[in-house]
């Protein structure tokens, strides 16, 4: 990928996210508590949870998540795919597994599809667009979550999931499906130029918890119409500079913002 950035810049942009990545793929969200910081262990299953294996500079052991959104593609936030910031996935997606390292379904990835307008930032062009597919090499037969057709207005109930993190620091990763109630924050509750129509704020319903390291590309879910989740964004980022995860706010690609892209993808257009 080209960019404008200077090397100066863009080495400093790479540092950042490299740092974050070494944690278990780019960083998610600031959060903070149990792998998602402040998480607790998954209370159902979720055949549609996925997660990427990855490695990045002085980090082999890395992952990022995803969403099985179709039987044969995921969806995912377009820096866990991005070898300009150090990530290099390692070829393989596990679906609707409860363990970062074991169960679910495993398939090769056939190809991966990042956004065009994706780009790997800080201050108000942040993960601008930061969202990605992943195709299998087939499809599985784990049942793919809905994209919501909207999020809810600030205020909703949310749901976060992962394996990142599950403490600022020293970097302890969840073996163990992490989640975390959340709700959609206004724009306002992030720093300014962060939230916008595509980028989700999210604030934390638990004290010093978010979704932190290796959450990233994860799913933020909604409950829809007759109670079933429904998928509402794509972890990105911090939602505000220079805070840890535990701190908060988090951000999150809007799922719905990206609805007629990933259609068009999936149907060989994108």
């Amino acid at each position: 990928m080209q960019s404008s950035k200077s090397p100066r810049r863009r080495r400093s942009v790479r540092a950042a996210v490299v740092a974050l990545v070494g944690a278990a793929c780019v960083a998610a969200t600031a959060g903070s508590a149990g792998a998602i910081v402040g998480g607790v262990d998954s209370t159902q299953r979720h055949a549609f949870m996925a997660s990427i294996p990855v490695s990045a500079e002085g980090m082999p052991d890395g992952v990022c998540g995803a969403s099985l959104i179709d039987r044969q593609w995921v969806l995912t936030a377009a820096h866990c795919l991005d070898p300009g910031v150090g990530v290099t996935p390692q070829g393989t997606v596990r679906i609707g597994s409860e363990h970062r390292k074991s169960g679910g379904t495993v398939r090769a990835i056939e190809r991966a599809v990042i956004h065009p307008g994706y780009e790997n930032g800080m201050g108000e062009t942040y993960n601008k667009h930061d969202v990605a597919l992943v195709k299998l090499d087939r499809p599985v037969a784990r049942k793919p979550i809905r994209i919501a057709e909207r999020p809810g207005p600030p205020g909703t109930p949310t749901r976060l999931l992962g394996f990142g993190t599950t403490v600022d620091t020293p970097m302890v990763f969840a073996e163990r499906l992490q989640q975390l109630d959340t709700r959609r924050g206004a724009a306002q509750e992030c720093a300014p130029g962060y939230a916008d129509e595509t980028r989700l704020c999210t604030i934390s319903r638990v004290p010093d918890a978010m979704a932190c390291h290796g959450d990233s590309g994860g799913p933020q879910i909604q409950r829809g119409k007759g109670g079933r989740w429904e998928l509402i964004g794509v972890t990105s980022g911090p939602g505000a500079p220079g805070v840890p995860c535990s701190q908060g706010p988090g951000l999150y690609a809007s799922a719905p913002a990206y609805a007629e892209w990933i259609r068009d993808t999936l149907a060989g257009r994108g």
